[in-house]
């Protein structure tokens, strides 16, 4: 795989997403032709190992969300390939890996099976009718995985394990009748019920308080070393991304301008829009001082954007080279380490 952020593709991945496109059609009326087409995500690509966890990264409207809704099939792709190497082949049970834009049909249920959605809304994201037992075995039911008693006792010890205890008192409560922080954990217990290799989370913390927010953090974490889960952990906080994941891409305009090991990328940024996110970060000492961010203007409409690097208007390095020539490449400036810049 070329571009990828990782190399050429290992034996051992999970994910592997190559050229990830999605265009949105901009319309003026239902019978005319598009006026244009938004570029949510553009020629993104990358690698995530079994038990890995990726942090992206990004201010809102970067793609990061679309990325997660592509990898999860609650969207397709314009273009680009994505595939999965599950444990057991999510497409009945063959061989080798799984191409994502294969899977139709009855080899849906079993791709469910393993990759799952934690979304960002706590109060959105149930239907606030149904007890939460009802919530969290509708995943079981639909797969077929065992009989009413099985998923009685299933859904007591997920419950039991994202630290809502004890598990009786919650089965038959409504989603009205819990915290944000006991919504949250409901759905990924919800998610995490039929046993995925790789989960998708949308900022899974954003709409909690500080308490809450840590406890979640540190649940997530426990159940991706004990479970062996993969997390696509899509954040704006660079903060959680350092809490949570192994690595951290940067997105901007739907294109990824760098990836790296976290500690790396936080220690030694070197794409001029992931010094002015780190420049941004709060700092707990009110004595401290620091220059604003190098970066000029507003962000770049996504609509049919010049073909020329996505930073170009805001960038303090830009030169008639960046604006003469296609977006930059990501390349591997030191190991492990790949920026898109031409300046670098």
């Amino acid at each position: 795989m070329e571009n990828s952020g990782q190399g050429p593709a290992r034996r051992d991945y999970l994910v592997a997403v190559e050229g990830l496109t999605k265009h949105f059609p901009v319309t003026r009326s239902l019978f005319r032709k598009p006026a244009g087409f938004v570029h949510a995500v553009d020629d993104v690509s990358f690698q995530l190992e079994r038990g890995e966890s990726l942090g992206l990264v990004g201010e809102s409207g970067c793609g990061k969300t679309t990325v997660g809704k592509l990898l999860v099939k609650l969207l397709e792709p314009t273009a680009g390939g994505i595939s999965f190497h599950f444990p057991d082949s999510a497409a009945g049970g063959a061989a080798g890996p799984v191409d994502a834009a294969a899977i139709k049909g009855r080899q849906m249920r079993a791709f469910r099976r393993q990759v799952q959605m934690i979304f960002q809304d706590p109060y959105e994201s149930m239907t606030p009718r149904r007890t939460i037992y009802d919530t969290i075995a509708e995943p079981l039911a639909v797969q077929g995985i065992g009989d009413v008693l099985d998923r009685v006792g299933r859904v007591t010890d997920i419950l039991t394990l994202v630290g809502l205890t004890p598990a009786a008192t919650f089965l038959f409560r409504h989603p009205h009748e819990l915290s944000g922080g006991q919504r949250q954990r409901v759905a990924i217990a919800r998610a995490l019920v039929i046993g995925p290799s790789f989960v998708v989370a949308d900022e899974p913390t954003s709409m909690l308080d500080v308490s809450s927010r840590t406890g979640i953090m540190s649940l997530m974490q426990e159940l991706a070393g004990n479970l062996g889960i993969a997390y696509l952990y899509v954040t704006h906080d660079l903060a959680v991304a350092r809490y949570m994941c192994h690595r951290i891409a940067v997105m901007y305009l739907g294109k990824i301008v760098e990836l790296a090991e976290t500690e790396e990328l936080l220690g030694n940024p070197l794409h001029p829009y992931t010094r002015a996110l780190l420049s941004a970060v709060p700092v707990a000492d009110p004595d401290y001082r620091r220059e604003p961010p190098d970066i000029r203007g507003d962000v770049t409409a996504p609509v049919d954007p010049p073909p020329r690097c996505r930073f170009y208007d805001r960038c303090p390095r830009a030169t008639t080279f960046c604006r003469d020539n296609p977006h930059p490449p990501t390349e591997e400036k030191a190991p492990g380490h790949w920026v898109a810049c031409y300046e670098v």
